[in-house]
């Protein structure tokens, strides 16, 4: 039997910074006719669209207007992320032990190694790529914000196309989720998977705990332990 490890991808992997907001002004601004004076809480682990529609409401968008321009800034995040794909290793980085970890759950035989996460299918692969991460995970057998804003969706259909690649059933107990906010833990526990909760971003330990996390560490630099429990050796 493998193991479907699924990566969340911001504050868990890595961090850009400011540059996520800088692209939510830049593109509220190109479709709403002016600038935004509020944005969206940081590190909560909304999906794209969610965050959006909170854009629009903090800043006083007519209610009947949400939907159409959440449809129009969502289907321009990815362009004007790549436009700013510099920015993103320059005020960004990686976190400490991702590369590591990756690589060992990527080399281990049982385990497959993909992403759920709050971005865009294509946001999510330049934030990837621009860190040097595209070939320590398949993206194809991911679930993303693109999917569906609803993120515990996301792990059933991770699970159902690494299902048509691998040839084999996923559920909760061959299913790990690796992330860092309160949305990743709701995520796992009401989608059908395992877990792994790392305190790299704004959310403590003992939250994540509380939350339901079936194991929280403080960072991915310990990739033997990660594997041990992601494996339950």
């Amino acid at each position: 039997m493998k193991t479907l490890v699924l990566w969340d991808i911001d504050r868990t992997l890595l961090y850009v910074g400011d540059t996520d907001r800088l692209v939510y002004r830049e593109v509220f601004q190109d479709v709403v006719g002016r600038p935004a004076q509020r944005l969206p809480e940081k590190g909560t682990g909304v999906t794209m669209p969610v965050a959006v529609r909170e854009l629009l409401l903090v800043n006083d968008t007519p209610a009947h207007d949400i939907p159409r321009l959440t449809q129009q800034i969502v289907e321009r995040l990815p362009h004007q992320l790549e436009l700013h794909r510099e920015e993103l290793t320059a005020e960004g980085t990686l976190l400490p032990g991702a590369v590591d970890a990756l690589t060992a759950v990527q080399q281990a035989p049982r385990l497959i190694s993909s992403v759920v996460t709050g971005n865009l299918k294509a946001s999510a692969e330049i934030k990837l790529a621009a860190f040097g991460l595209s070939e320590l995970t398949d993206t194809e057998i991911g679930g993303f914000a693109s999917d569906d804003s609803y993120r515990p969706a996301l792990v059933r259909l991770a699970q159902q196309r690494a299902e048509a690649a691998h040839g084999q059933v996923f559920a909760r107990e061959s299913t790990v989720i690796i992330g860092d906010s309160l949305q990743d833990v709701r995520t796992g526990r009401e989608g059908g998977a395992r877990v792994i909760a790392v305190a790299s971003g704004t959310t403590m330990a003992s939250a994540l705990a509380d939350a339901g996390a079936d194991h929280v560490i403080p960072d991915l630099t310990d990739p033997d332990h990660l594997l041990t429990l992601i494996t339950g050796a």
